[in-house]
C-alpha cells in the first residue's frame, strides 16, 4: 500500500523570494536602497523641505565683508558666494541629477537593446554593420565625446540628458548582443523558427523575457554613471547651465571659494559620491539576485 504521506517534490520545491525581500536581506543593499529613495523625496519634495527658494540671493546670506555664510543658524549648509542657500541648491540639484540620470540611462538602454538585440539575433550582414558602429563608438572616449557633443549644442538638461545617452549605449549594446547570440541558438529558438513563428514573436516571446535580469542590472549600475558623467560636464561647463542647480555646477561655481568656504565643494560633492555608491550598491544585489552564476557567492 503506497505511503498515504508521500510528499510531492514539485509542490514542496522551495519558492524564491521575492525581490525585495531578497535586498531586505542584504545590509548593504537595503542601506543603498534607502539612500537612493531619500534622495528621491527630497527631490520631490524640495520646495517643502526649504523655506528658501534654489535663486533667491538673502541680504543675510553674506558676510560684512561679502564671504558666503558657513553651516549653522538659518543656513544649516551655508551660503554660496552669490548669498543662496546651498543646502536648497543641493535640494534642488538633485531633481537635476536624477532626471537626467534616468531620462539617459533609460534611452541609452533602449539604444542599447535594440542595437544589441537585433545584432545579435540575425547576425549576418545586419549584426556585422550594427556591431562596427559599436565598436566605433567605443573607441571614442566617452567623456571627451560627450563633450565635444554638449559643446556642439546648446546645453540643457534634455541636450545633456541626450547627449549622455548617445555616449553610453554601447556597453549595454555589447552585452545584450553576446546575450542574444547565445540564446538564438538555443534548441527552443530552433523550434519555434521550425514551427513558422516570426522573427518579432520570437523577439518578443522568448528572448526579451531572457534578457530582462540583464537590462535591470544594467539599468541600475548605469544610472551612477550617468550621474557622474552629468556631474563632470557640468562641472566643466558644457552640462546643466547656471542659474538652474546641479549637484556638478554647484562645484563649478564655487570652487575658487574652496580653501575659504570648503563646504560649498564638499557637501555637493557628498551628495553625487551618495547618490552614486547607493545605485551601485543595489546594482551589484540585484545582479547577485537576478544572475544565476552568482547565486551562493554572498
Amino acid at each position: 500500500m503506497a505511503n498515504s504521506t508521500s510528499i510531492d517534490p514539485i509542490v514542496t520545491a522551495r519558492k524564491e523570494p521575492g525581490i525585495l525581500v531578497q535586498i531586505a536581506r542584504r545590509k548593504l543593499a537595503l542601506f543603498g536602497l534607502f539612500l537612493v529613495l531619500l534622495t528621491v523625496f527630497a527631490a520631490v519634495f524640495a520646495p517643502w523641505l526649504t523655506s528658501f527658494e534654489p535663486n533667491e540671493q538673502m541680504f543675510d546670506g553674506l558676510s560684512i565683508h561679502g564671504a558666503p555664510m558657513p553651516p549653522g543658524g538659518a543656513f544649516l549648509l551655508g551660503t554660496d558666494l552669490l548669498g543662496r542657500d546651498l543646502l536648497t541648491r543641493i535640494l534642488y540639484g538633485a531633481r537635476t541629477s536624477l532626471i537626467i540620470g534616468v531620462a539617459a540611462n533609460g534611452l541609452a538602454l533602449l539604444i542599447g537593446t535594440i542595437v544589441g538585440v537585433t545584432a545579435g539575433y540575425f547576425r549576418g550582414w545586419i549584426g556585422s554593420v550594427l556591431m562596427r558602429l559599436t565598436d566605433l563608438m567605443m573607441a571614442f572616449p566617452a567623456l571627451l565625446l560627450a563633450i565635444c557633443l554638449a559643446a556642439i549644442f546648446q546645453p540643457s538638461l534634455w541636450i545633456v540628458a541626450l547627449v549622455i545617452a548617445i555616449v553610453y549605449w554601447v556597453q549595454t549594446a555589447r552585452v545584450l548582443y553576446a546575450e542574444t547570440a547565445s540564446l538564438a541558438e538555443r534548441e527552443f529558438i530552433a523550434a519555434e523558427r521550425t514551427l513558422g513563428a516570426s522573427h518579432i514573436r520570437i523577439l518578443v516571446k522568448h528572448i526579451l523575457p531572457h534578457l530582462v535580469p540583464t537590462i535591470i542590472v544594467w539599468g541600475t549600475l548605469g544610472i551612477s554613471t550617468t550621474v557622474l558623467l552629468e556631474a563632470t560636464l557640468s562641472f566643466l561647463g558644457v552640462g546643466v547651465q547656471p542659474p538652474t542647480p546641479s549637484w556638478g555646477n554647484i562645484i563649478f561655481e564655487n570652487q575658487t571659494y574652496f580653501q575659504a568656504a570648503p563646504w560649498l565643494v564638499f557637501f555637493p560633492g557628498l551628495a553625487i559620491v551618495t547618490l552614486a555608491l547607493a545605485f551601485n550598491l543595489v546594482g551589484d544585489a540585484l545582479r547577485e539576485i537576478l544572475d544565476p552564476t552568482q547565486r551562493g557567492r554572498d
